[in-house]
């Protein structure tokens, strides 16, 4: 206090002086302290943070200490927004009800605007890529680069374990694609159509071509080129043919006749 002598104060006035100063010195005492991490450096401590002389360690709580980096103090300056919530007006409206909805599964992973009390089993039923493929008559493309892309859902392969994830198209989905690119179900069940019917000939071809290849090696292991090499013809007598001016004589061991001529 200035411009007061100390020997002036009362002595409770001293007193209370004194005490204060006393706690000051055990306060700041208390954020001074030795830690096993410090080796003989200034240890600072508050509620979020020790710090061990030029470096700050965050206390994690789970035993040990983790280094704060200035990537880790930015985020924890920057407040963490939570996401606004749906108001009514901008709630889904469900295809099926007409009612809005705040939660629904197909909504989450499809963005397929049905709510979970109006999903059905039957229309709302997942299928794979192939099944995809093969009973819509859709390629690939049409299911992953044709906009917008569908979305699907990935899951474990059922049949083994070891080969890639599944992906899960929802059915309902896949079936208005068709249509995009087939324009109605009556020109996707005319070209399964045609295309059952060229298989069908595809097959009767491959049939007929073994069929005839069979045959033909059937026929070559039952004629013998060997035994018609070794064969020496046997001629009888001949015979003048006077029209012609040839003779002509048969084997008689075999069906051969040779006409020829004389000089």
């Amino acid at each position: 206090m200035s411009g007061i002598d100390e020997g002036e104060l009362p002595k409770t006035t001293k007193a209370r002086i004194e005490r204060n100063r006393q706690r000051a010195i055990i306060l700041r005492n208390s954020r001074l302290v030795a830690h096993p991490y410090a080796k003989g450096e200034t240890v600072s401590i508050d509620t979020t943070a020790i710090k061990i002389g030029a470096t700050k360690y965050i206390d994690t709580g789970g035993g040990f200490l983790r280094e704060e980096t200035e990537d880790q103090e930015i985020r924890q300056e920057t407040p963490v927004e939570d996401e606004p919530p749906i108001h009514e007006e901008d709630r889904p409206l469900c295809m099926k009800c007409n009612k809005t909805f705040a939660v629904s599964w197909l909504f989450d992973k499809f963005t397929y605007k049905c709510c979970d009390e109006c999903k059905d089993p039957e229309e709302h039923a997942l299928i794979t890529k192939t099944d995809a493929v093969n009973l819509y008559l859709l390629k690939p493309v049409d299911l992953e680069k044709r906009e917008p892309p569908l979305q699907y859902i990935t899951k474990k392969n059922p049949h083994n374990v070891r080969w890639g994830d599944m992906k899960l198209y929802l059915k309902a989905q896949v079936e208005q694609r068709a249509l995009e690119v087939w324009g109605s179900h009556e020109e996707i069940e005319k070209e399964k159509n045609n295309r059952e019917e060229k298989k069908v000939v595809t097959q009767a071809k491959k049939y007929n071509k073994e069929l005839k290849a069979l045959r033909m090696n059937m026929r070559s292991s039952l004629y013998d080129r060997t035994t018609t090499a070794s064969h020496t013809h046997n001629f009888g007598p001949e015979s003048y043919n006077e029209q012609d001016d040839t003779y002509t004589h048969k084997c008689l061991s075999c069906t051969y006749v040779e006409t020829f001529e004389k000089m």
